[in-house]
């Protein structure tokens, strides 16, 4: 599964944190946006529960990162 996941970040700590985040296994890209977000990740998981815990525990666990907001893709 394919997801989306808005991070909102700690302004000055950007750089450092989207280092880490490209280096989780699970994530795809990553581009930094303007506006309520401030960073995209496109992540790519087998399961839910992979997807959940990658989140929680990888991306959330990131210095700098304040919040994330996840929208899971499905094959039409």
């Amino acid at each position: 599964m394919i997801a989306f996941i808005l991070v909102k970040l700690t302004a000055g700590l950007e750089q450092k944190a989207v280092a880490h985040m490209k280096a989780i296994p699970s994530v795809k890209d990553v581009y930094l946006t303007f506006g309520g977000w401030d960073a995209i990740i496109v992540a790519e998981t087998s399961t839910m529960d992979k997807l959940s815990s990658m989140v929680i525990r990888e991306v959330r666990g990131i210095h700098g990162v304040q919040s994330t907001e996840t929208f899971v893709t499905t094959s039409l």
